[in-house]
This record gives structure tokens, sequence and C-alpha cells, in this order.
């Protein structure tokens, strides 16, 4: 029987068969990884519409309990044959360098000029929904999907911050809920921690770290992530699977109804503890060329989307 190398494990799984494949996962991750610093855009969001979704699922579903038995055994090459480690490493790897340089200029785009930066994010998810709808047999089934989609994503993105409790078990529940709206289309997982009056707590216990209380809030946090994950992969692996069209007017929905919250134009600020709690959308207060900019920008958002829809139309 011929040895298992390590280099024999990885090409195994399931990934990019080519650099232009590799390229193109890569792009995708780093804009996933863009993504998770705006509000109402999600990781999720940015795989649906480059037609990896699924794969996604699939790739976190192969962390099961037989790669946990080879990585308890020290059977490392097995576990890794096991995972989708190719897909998952280039995919990370553009999450990763994301994280590291763009997450910064977005942030610095999103205080000094909100209104061109959303507007080019308002014409990706719109030209999105257009996208991803085409490719759903509509019957009465997903009309259904899509309202109820639709309705869920615009209630919840407009919630107000709660008090919450700061017991471990709601640690990780946040974690299970966070992670999960990482992974649905349109909903942030940020936006998830505001809403559930814990993004600070956990921000505070990453920066100090050495205590025990940060210890344990980031280690159960951290749990809870890994648990929302694996469950919740498989979960909407089933669906997308079992009733493949009517899930993906679900996520089609989310995405629509999460446009309320990245409406380029906002009114008054309510602030709490000096935090943003909620701000209604407006019309724009004049029609120069500062308005014509986010217009061109809100195009600029189309045209990417349906250059991104033929390009993984063909690495599909």
């Amino acid at each position: 029987m011929e040895k298992l190398t390590f280099k024999k494990a990885i090409m195994a799984t399931p990934g990019p068969n080519s650099w232009k494949e590799a390229v193109f996962l890569a792009i995708t991750g780093l804009c996933m990884g863009a993504a998770n610093v705006i509000p109402g855009v999600s990781g999720g969001t940015i795989a649906l519409i480059a037609g990896i979704y699924q794969k996604l699922l699939a790739a976190i579903k192969s962390f099961d309990s037989v790669c946990v038995k080879k990585l308890l055994s020290f059977d490392i090459k097995g576990a890794l044959a096991h995972l989708h480690t190719r897909f998952l490493a280039v995919l990370f790897f553009g999450v990763a360098v994301a994280i590291v340089t763009l997450a910064h200029i977005m942030k610095f785009l999103l205080n000094e000029c909100p209104e061109p930066t959303y507007s080019l994010f308002y014409g990706l998810i719109a030209a999105s929904i257009y996208v991803v709808g085409k490719t759903i047999k509509w019957r009465i089934p997903e009309v259904i999907s899509i309202l109820a989609g639709t309705v869920a994503a615009y209630f919840l993105v407009g919630l107000i911050p709660v008090e919450t409790p700061n017991g471990l078990w709601f640690i990780f529940l946040c974690g299970v809920l966070s992670i999960c709206a990482m992974i649905l289309p349109g909903i942030s997982g940020a936006f998830i921690l505001l809403v559930l009056k814990k993004y600070e707590y956990i921000i505070e216990a990453v920066k100090n770290p050495f205590s025990l209380n940060s210890i344990l809030v980031i280690v159960v946090f951290c749990i809870g992530c890994g648990a929302g994950l694996i469950g919740f992969s498989r979960f909407f692996n089933w669906l997308l699977t079992k009733w493949h069209s009517v899930t993906l007017a679900f996520l089609t929905g989310l995405m629509a109804g999460s446009l309320r919250s990245i409406w380029p134009w906002k009114g008054e600020a309510v602030m709490e503890a000096g935090k943003v709690v909620s701000q209604a959308n407006v019309f724009p207060e004049s029609f120069g060329g500062y308005f014509f900019l986010c217009i061109a920008l809100m195009i600029v958002g189309v045209v990417l989307i349906v250059v991104l829809d033929r390009i993984s139309e063909k690495h599909g």
C-alpha cells in the first residue's frame, strides 16, 4: 500500500484544481474578510454571491467525529485527507489577509466617507439579489420563503440593543448565534453581538486576556462559535440538499431585508453610552455632485457583481 504523505493527503481533498481557481477562491476569501466590518454584510453574503456557499458548508461539515478521532489518535495526515483542507486553506488565507490589511481601510472609509462606501455595498447587495434570484425556480413555496427571509432580516437589522446577562451560559449562546449570523447572508455576526449587548464585553476580554474571567469568557465564546459553526453548517447544508430552491429563496430574502441597514443616507442617530443604537433611513438632502458620486458607486457595485457572477460561472 502506497504511503500517505502530507502532500498526497492535502491534494486528495476538494479544492481548486488550477492557479486561476485558487486565485479566485483566495479573492473570495479576501472579500469575505473585508465584508465582516460592514453592518448588514456578512461573509456568507460574499460566499453566496461567488457561488461557493454550499462548498463552504460542506467544507465546514467535513470537520466531524471522524476527523476528531483521527486528530486524537495523532493521525494528522488522515485528518488532513478527511478535511476539505485545500479549499479551507486557500479561502481562509484570503480571509486572514483581509483582516490584517483591508479591515483598517474599510473602517477608515466607513468613518470618513460613509455615504459613498455604503452606496458601493448597496449596489453589490442589490445586484446579488438578482444574480442569486435568477437561479431559483420561482413557485409558491419559493415566494413565501423569500418574503419570510426579507421580513426576518428587515426587522432583525432594526433591533435596538437590550440589556443581557454576563453568565457563561449566555456567552456560549452569543458565540453560537454570532457565528451562525456570519454564515447567513445579510446578517453580521458583530451586529448580533451588538444587539445582544456583548460586543464591548467580548472585545474587553480579548484586550485583557490574562485575567481568569477574560480567559473563561474567551474560551466559552470560542466553544460556542465552534458548536454553532459545526452544527449550523450541517443544518443548512441539509436544507440546501433537501430543499435547495426554497432555502436559496430564503437566503435571497435575507439579503433583501438587510438592505435596510446599508442604505447610504441616514437621519439623526439615537445614541446610548456613546454608541449608535438606531438610525432612520432618509432621502438625500441635496442632489449635487456628492449624490451622483454615490449613484455612480452603486452602479460600480452592480457591475462588479455581474463580472463576479460571470467569473464564478466559469469556475463553478
